[in-house]
């Protein structure tokens, strides 16, 4: 282990999310760690500055701040507390920031057992925003943890987040995050309709989102997804199959506590349509096959 090194953050976690949050960090004059089990993804960002370390463990060691970007709770439990892990380094100086969306029950118990086994705090910190908003610093983010820690965690999120929120204890950021998902997976279902529905009157779906725009129907998804929609454009702005893991946890959530989402239940088993179509690593604009009937394209 290379003690004389010292990073402000470690990022764990190099994929698409991940390659964008160390970017910025980097382009911010953070010094940044890196550890991804894909070792391309890895040189990509030591091209850009970042240094790769051998293990979570090593990352985690150089660094003040432990960011991780993941996919699951799985994943996350393994990397804090498998061989090698973040616990292995933990302290009471280190601040865990987990970025990934994971369910709100393991994450305040994953965020006891750290704190309780090492003393270090973490802080829930789901975001919203995409690549585009963390390229640019402009990310949306619902924390979880306590005030004090919140503020430790800002060092590094005033670089990556215009709006940082804390809804609550541990836990609480991911609850708030699958309300966004809800809203995001409803409202891009709601514009999916609408362009059929304008192409059906003979209206330039196109042309909707500037005729609404100020009005009560308006919204950021409108803005930004109804003309991409309406092109059929599948260009790359977010997984399927990633907003569907959020949706079945927000199921799982609300069957937990017992919550009516009827609206929610019918947009989730159209993404799982999608999804057994073959169609879950793609964008959510694929949603318009689904309306046309699956045409080719």
């Amino acid at each position: 282990m290379q003690d004389d090194y010292r990073a402000d953050v470690a990022v764990i976690g190099a994929g698409i999310m991940g390659t964008a949050i160390v970017t910025r960090l980097i382009e911010t004059g953070h010094k940044v760690s890196v550890f991804d089990l894909d070792t391309e993804k890895v040189a990509a960002l030591q091209a850009k500055g970042a240094r790769a370390a051998a293990s979570v463990e090593e990352a985690v060691s150089w660094s003040a701040f432990c960011v991780l970007s993941l996919n699951h709770a799985n994943i996350v439990r393994a990397v804090v507390f498998g061989e090698k892990g973040v616990a292995a380094a933990a302290n009471a100086d280190k601040v865990l920031i987990d970025m990934s969306s994971i369910d709100p029950a393991d994450t305040a118990d994953m965020a006891t057992r750290l704190r309780r086994e090492t003393g270090m705090a973490w802080v829930d910190c789901p975001l919203s925003g995409g690549v585009p908003g963390a390229l640019s610093g402009r990310l949306t983010i619902m924390a979880g943890g306590s005030a004090e820690d919140f503020e430790r965690a800002r060092v590094v999120m005033r670089h990556l987040a215009a709006n940082y929120t804390l809804m609550g204890v541990s836990g609480a950021g991911q609850t708030t995050k699958l309300i966004n998902q809800l809203f995001c997976a409803v409202l891009f279902q709601a514009v999916a309709e609408a362009v059929k529905l304008a192409e059906a009157g003979g209206v330039d779906p196109a042309a909707i989102p500037a005729a609404l725009a100020g009005g009560r129907a308006d919204s950021r998804i409108l803005q930004e997804f109804m003309a991409k929609f309406a092109a059929r454009d599948f260009s790359p702005t977010g997984r399927i199959d990633n907003m569907l893991k959020d949706l079945d946890s927000l199921q799982a959530f609300a069957l937990k506590t017992k919550t009516p989402l009827p609206m929610t239940g019918s947009v989730v088993e159209i993404h799982r349509l999608l999804c057994a179509a073959g169609l879950g690593a793609r964008d959510s604009a694929e949603m318009m096959r689904l309306l046309d009937g699956f045409q080719p394209g």
